[in-house]
């Protein structure tokens, strides 16, 4: 217990997907056992808890979605589901003996750096904290996002996000409208189609969607991945290979992409017979740009009779009327929003106040900005998995989050090593340096060059959230903690009686050696 009554841990880390389950089984595999894991909901899982629509699964191959710490050879399938995802980190949680670090329903409502103590004070829903090191694994697919339309608060019928599924709302025979094309809806259309009365789709943008290489894995190779974990680990590395090599073509090289570009509007023409619906569902941007998406089902489910495509976005509801931009007008029973989430306006920014005494949030007005995608400059302490520019466009996400633990554990160790109450503070010019890095490595690629709108963009049109280069790369940036990146923030020295105290003293690793 802190002096003032607060529960105090070293760590706190915030979110139990698997960035926040992956920190509890670093810190733990590190010999920090004095943590805790403060997670909103009621169970662990983050996204893969809450995305629970019908056909929801993964589209990157689960012997490459996971962690290479706590492989699972029984994937049932190249592309597993949600459930069998889910059950994949309930597991990790019982096996690394996670759940006496968790809390569950104790969402975090605010975190403030106290400069005296050189602490973290949070407040969550079970009650106050406080923390040497805050970890942020909430995610960039955490918190829904609902475009304000005018008329939606009207509208007399069922209104839910693809992240909010309403498993007690029977879709049959009703008139559901999905709106949104990306990649739950994608998921979402062919699994409702054959049991709705109409299905409107409104289409801003259409994807690109390529063939969806799934099958079931054998039971022969579930055996042998079991029996013989080389086969596994020579599984995983294939995957890994492939993705690391296509990475030039989207970050160096977008005109090398035409060839994919053909495969796709191939699989397009396969699916879709009429002239003029194929027409509304060719993209008219560079492919790679947005997020290509893989389905089988996407385009034939579009061509059945009951289904209507709209290529015009959502301007207005009017009772159970929905009106496009284009003045086409669709009725619905129910309305499914495949809209995305708070991806570069994060809401818990809004919760986090620094040592300047402003919220991350206002620090990022003009865009997420972090060292090495974990540290920003006011926030001593305080580590973001899954932070600005980490993101990735063809691979999987387990082997950047495992990259930033790699960076967590080694934070740690640095302050172990140089001892006493401490914190590291990254350098604005540090900060600075590596966002003009990233942001020219960024100018060439497909998502800024492909000629598109895409959720990677922040409101200035910045590209926030993708890394532009192979996670070899990123591996290799966050492999350590360079000291000279950061300050190091020791306590306030006390003035005379009745005086107020001094400002915390910052010096640089290089004072401190000496």
């Amino acid at each position: 217990m802190a002096d003032d009554g607060r529960r105090h841990v070293r760590v706190a880390v915030i979110g139990s997907g698997f960035g926040g389950l992956g920190a509890a089984v670093r810190l733990r595999r590190a010999g920090i056992t004095d943590f805790v894991v403060l997670e909103r909901a009621d169970a662990v899982g983050g996204t893969w808890r809450d995305n629970s629509y019908p056909g929801c699964a993964c589209d990157v191959p689960s012997h490459l979605y996971s962690f290479s710490f706590a492989p699972n050879p029984q994937w049932p399938r190249n592309f597993s589901g949600q459930p069998h995802i889910r059950a994949y980190l309930e597991r990790v949680a019982e096996t690394f003996g996670l759940r006496p670090h968790l809390r569950f329903d104790a969402e975090v409502r605010g975190l403030r750096w106290n400069g005296t103590e050189l602490r973290w004070e949070i407040d969550t829903a079970q009650g106050a904290y406080t923390a040497d090191v805050v970890v942020s694994a909430t995610g960039p697919l955490s918190d829904p996002q609902i475009p304000d339309i005018p008329g939606l608060a009207d509208f007399p019928g069922k209104v839910f996000h693809s992240a909010r599924w309403d498993h007690d709302y029977d879709l049959r025979g009703k008139r559901v409208a999905m709106v949104g094309t990306g990649a739950s809806a994608i998921q979402i259309v062919p699994a409702v189609q054959p049991e709705v009365g109409r299905l409107t789709v409104f289409q801003r943008t259409p994807p690109w969607v390529m063939p969806r290489a799934d099958r079931r894995i054998s039971g022969v190779e579930r055996w042998l991945h079991t029996k013989v974990p080389a086969t596994r680990q020579l599984r995983r590395q294939l995957l890994w290979g492939i993705r690391e090599l296509q990475v030039s073509a989207f970050t160096k090289r977008p005109g090398e992409l035409g060839l994919i570009e053909s495969l796709a509007k191939a699989h397009l023409r396969k699916a879709i017979k009429d002239p003029a619906l194929r027409a509304r569902l060719t993209p008219d941007y560079r492919i790679g740009c947005k997020r290509i998406l893989l389905s089988n089902t996407w385009y034939p489910a579009l061509a059945r009779p009951n289904v209507d495509v709209v290529t015009s976005g959502l301007r207005e509801i009017r009772g159970n009327v929905l009106v496009a931009a284009d003045g086409t007008e669709a009725e619905a029973d129910a309305i499914v929003f495949g809209t995305g989430f708070h991806v570069t306006d994060m809401p818990i920014a809004q919760r986090v106040v620094g040592a300047r005494g402003t919220t991350l949030a206002q620090e990022w007005k003009d865009g997420m900005e972090a060292l090495r995608g974990a540290s920003a400059a006011g926030f001593p302490n305080f580590l973001t998995i899954i932070g600005p520019n980490t993101g990735l466009g063809n691979s999987s996400m387990i082997l950047m989050i495992e990259s930033q633990l790699n960076y967590l554990v080694d934070y740690l160790r640095q302050l172990d090593v140089l001892g006493g109450r401490i914190a590291l503070d990254a350098r604005q010019s540090a900060v600075d340096e590596w966002t003009r890095t990233v942001q020219r490595r960024m100018a060439r690629t497909v998502w800024n060059t492909g000629g598109c709108d895409s959720w990677y963009l922040d409101a200035n049109g910045r590209n926030t959230t993708v890394w532009p280069g192979t996670t070899g790369e990123f591996r290799r940036a966050t492999r350590q903690v360079d000291l000279a990146e950061y300050e190091v923030v020791r306590p306030p020295r006390s003035g005379p009686a009745g005086a107020p105290a001094a400002a915390a003293a910052r010096t640089t690793a290089e004072e401190v050696a000496a």
